[in-house]
């Protein structure tokens, strides 16, 4: 039976899929287009044994689908506002690194 997660875990599930360089490369790269693992294992540089851990993780977290195309699988973004979700994130993350309240933010390792 399917539930509805709360707030606080939706925002658990992307944390966690934001919290690896792979799966935040992955998802960008399913921003821009669906693509076959084939193609998203070449364009990261990475194994296809190590790209499927990484997307049955965000599929695990209701962030990608599989659709299957005939004989092979396509992966894409679960919903495009997870790709708008994702410009969001990183604007606002320039926006504020380089608006620093601390100048000795740096010196201090705060802010």
């Amino acid at each position: 039976m399917l539930t509805v997660a709360s707030e606080v875990e939706v925002l658990v599930r992307f944390g966690r899929a934001l919290a690896d360089p792979i799966r935040c490369r992955l998802l960008l790269a399913l921003r821009e287009a669906p693509a076959h693992p084939s193609d998203l294992a070449d364009r990261l540089g990475i194994s296809r044994t190590r790209l499927s851990n990484h997307l049955a993780c965000l599929r695990d977290c209701g962030l990608v689908v599989a659709v299957p195309v005939g004989r092979r699988t396509r992966y894409e973004l679960a919903d495009a506002r997870f790709g708008h979700a994702l410009d969001d994130l990183r604007t606002a993350v320039v926006a504020v690194e380089t608006d620093r309240a601390c100048p000795d933010a740096e010196e201090r390792d705060c802010c």
